[in-house]
């Protein structure tokens, strides 16, 4: 992927309802409702997609924000919608989901990978037809000892743990706002050198 290719959607990940709202697989969604709220926008449900949908104006075009109301593990069914839609290639879509492996807060940016164990972006990875999707992985840690993972991704966060969720949530959002305006390359740079 050159430093040309610009990112056309942003895709978050998660479950629907308020009985996922605040769990740490639906991180992803969380991302995308910051990023709109600085933006001020406002989400529209698209029946088609199965998906919430806005557009976020930029310099240089604008970009789809996608949030699908399947569950986690059909969410690659309305981002393949979107990309026959509007015509987006893969390297044109950015996912941001939650991974356990990677430490509580920690953000990590790749043009490619594996799934990773994650249904929601294995989903997304068999859709497109490739492992060459743009992603943001967002670090929730490994369940406390003894605990299921799957319980433990569906497990709302802690009240005394939202403060610094809120941080990761603002810093995520930052990111995003640097890939939109720079590239991924210029972001990954710039990120994982300060995360050093």
């Amino acid at each position: 992927m050159g430093e040309r290719t610009r990112i056309r959607a942003v895709i978050g990940l998660g479950n629907p309802g308020p009985h996922y709202a605040f769990t740490r697989h639906n991180l992803g969604f969380m991302v995308l409702d910051r990023l709109a709220s600085r933006h001020h926008l406002s989400f529209r449900q698209q029946s088609r997609w199965q998906a919430m949908w806005a557009k976020l104006p930029l310099e240089g075009g604008e970009v789809h924000l996608l949030k699908p109301l399947t569950y986690m593990n059909l969410s690659g069914e309305a981002v393949r919608r979107l990309s026959q839609r509007y015509s987006l290639r893969p390297e044109e879509i950015l996912v941001v989901y939650d991974d356990m492996d990677l430490p509580p807060g920690r953000l990590k940016l790749a043009l490619s990978g594996s799934a990773g164990g994650h249904r929601g972006m294995a989903s997304v990875l068999e859709a497109l037809g490739t492992p060459a999707v743009p992603r943001l992985r967002l670090g929730i840690g490994r369940p406390p000892e003894g605990m299921d993972p799957a319980l433990y991704v569906l497990t709302p966060f802690a009240p005394d743990e939202l403060p610094e969720v809120d941080r990761w949530l603002d810093r995520a959002v930052m990111v995003l706002e640097c890939v939109l305006r720079e590239g991924m390359l210029k972001a990954m740079n710039k990120f994982h050198q300060r995360q050093q």
